[in-house]
């Protein structure tokens, strides 16, 4: 079982990298086959699928097989609880401001 820190590792190295962030782009006009992204990304299947993994891994995108192609498309979900993460992190808790004063 993960733990949260483990979770959450997960979800942000789906951002840190930049051929993942131009599929994540590629992939906010909808649905698109692993075929479609390899030739627009300019990159090899085995390139892809190691990021797909990793975007998938992470929840921000889902897959579905359809015959012998992998079709990609952003998680609504996922993405929400990225976005609520990052909100969640980067928010100073408001008991230890109040300490403070």
């Amino acid at each position: 079982m993960e733990n949260t820190h483990e979770k959450c590792a997960k979800v942000f190295k789906a951002f840190c990298d930049e051929k993942r962030l131009a599929i994540l782009e590629l992939l906010r006009s909808g649905e698109k086959c692993a075929c479609v992204l390899i030739d627009q990304m300019e990159i090899g299947q085995s390139s892809l699928s190691y990021h797909m993994k990793i975007l998938c891994e992470s929840g921000v995108v889902d897959s579905r097989q359809e015959g012998k192609w992998t079709h990609y498309r952003l998680s609504e979900s996922g993405s929400k609880y990225a976005s609520e993460l990052l909100q969640q992190l980067t928010t100073p808790y408001v008991e230890q401001i109040l300490e403070k004063c």
